[in-house]
């Protein structure tokens, strides 16, 4: 890890390149700018070593995290496309949290839902404790009921 850390370091201080957004989420959040914060693309952070994401993130694109140790996220998370957390320890997720497309909770141990939840694709939740407590329309219901909605079908 520090030959790593010695590479970016040497990089910045020698050429003045910044070391790759993706580097820094996993490794350096310290070194994070408020203007790293709005990511526009997709990241694919699957099977890595991540195991929190900053307050104020927003990702134009998708955000996968599938078979980290991501355990929790700050409130008010905003991705544009798929969040995809398969495999993951989380237990809840973040109050308005905000997906522009699909997202996927399977092999968590998700066990409630979040107020202001807004998905517009399709939520995918089998094998976790929710799944294991409500049918799909008491899901449904439980998200409106708490300010939030899902454009697409939810798969329990």
């Amino acid at each position: 890890m520090s030959d790593i850390n010695n590479f970016f370091k040497f990089l910045k201080d020698k050429e003045g390149k910044e070391p790759p957004f993706a580097w820094k989420l996993i490794y350096d959040q310290e070194s994070l700018t408020p203007n790293d914060l709005t990511f526009k693309g997709n990241l694919n952070l699957n099977n890595t070593k991540i195991s929190s994401i900053p307050e104020g993130l927003e990702i134009s694109g998708f955000l996968h995290l599938e078979n980290t140790n991501i355990s929790s996220f700050p409130d008010n998370l905003r991705i544009g496309r798929d969040l995809s957390l398969i495999g993951c320890p989380i237990k809840e997720l973040p109050n308005n949290l905000h997906i522009g497309s699909s997202l996927y909770i399977q092999h968590t141990n998700i066990n409630s839902i979040p107020n202001n939840l807004k998905i517009g694709g399709s939520l995918y939740i089998f094998n976790t404790p929710l799944a294991g407590r409500y049918t799909k329309d008491e899901i449904k219901r439980i998200i409106e009921d708490k300010g939030g909605f899902v454009k697409g079908n939810i798969y329990v």
